[in-house]
């Protein structure tokens, strides 16, 4: 069964919503990008418009930003810390929005979408 970005068949209190259509070929949802530190792996992925996203799925450079002199630098991945969207996350060593990895300058927090945009970019905490 395909996986879909339609609206739930439930209300929030559990009663069914009255069915009214099929499923649309727009409202298909495609596949997890599940970034993760190793060789540099990009795919280029049409969406609808003709437009198109890059998908991350795998690298070992971030652009970190220092808050406090405004300079970025790209710089190596030395490991991973923690994730806090998801223990699971965490335990897969996932790089995904808010995650938080160890830099050649020091812990930094990802602040792009790998998986929509393509690249890694974070700041220093």
């Amino acid at each position: 069964m395909a996986r879909s970005q339609a609206r739930s068949k439930r209300k929030y209190t559990g009663k069914k919503y009255k069915h009214f259509r099929k499923k649309r070929k727009r409202e298909l949802e495609r596949p997890r990008i599940n970034t993760e530190i190793g060789p540099e792996k990009k795919k280029r992925q049409r969406i609808m418009g003709g437009n198109f996203k890059l998908k991350l799925f795998a690298t070992q450079f971030i652009n970190v930003t220092d808050s406090s002199t405004n300079k970025t630098q790209k710089v190596r991945i030395l490991r991973f810390e923690e994730n806090q969207a998801s223990k699971d996350l965490t335990r897969r060593h996932i790089l995904s929005k808010g995650a938080i990895v160890e830099t050649e300058l020091g812990n930094a927090k990802i602040t792009s979408r790998p998986g929509q945009h393509g690249i890694l970019n974070g700041v220093l905490v």
